[in-house]
C-alpha cells in the first residue's frame, strides 16, 4: 500500500492522518536528537528540529555526525 493510499483510507474514515503523524514525530523528539529522527524517517533535520523546538525537546545542544575517536595510530604522531 502507498503512503497517500492509505492518507486517504484514513481521511475517508474521518481520521486526520496529518495531526496524528505530527503527534508521533513530537514524542520521537522528545525521545531522541530531532536530526536522528529526521533522518531514520525521511523528513528534513530543519522540519524535524522546528517540530523539536515546539515539543521543548530536550536535545538542543545535539550536535549530529561522526563523534567517534581517531584511532590510537593518528594519537601517536
Amino acid at each position: 500500500m502507498k503512503p497517500a493510499t492509505l492518507r486517504d483510507a484514513l481521511r475517508d474514515l474521518g481520521i486526520p492522518a496529518e495531526r496524528g503523524r505530527t503527534s508521533v514525530i513530537r514524542q520521537l523528539v522528545l525521545q531522541a536528537p530531532a536530526p536522528v529522527i529526521a533522518q531514520a524517517l525521511g523528513y528534513h533535520d530543519k522540519s524535524a528540529t522546528r517540530i523539536a523546538s515546539d515539543a521543548g525537546a530536550p536535545w538542543k545542544h545535539y550536535a549530529p555526525g561522526d563523534h567517534s575517536r581517531p584511532h590510537q595510530e593518528a594519537e601517536d604522531r
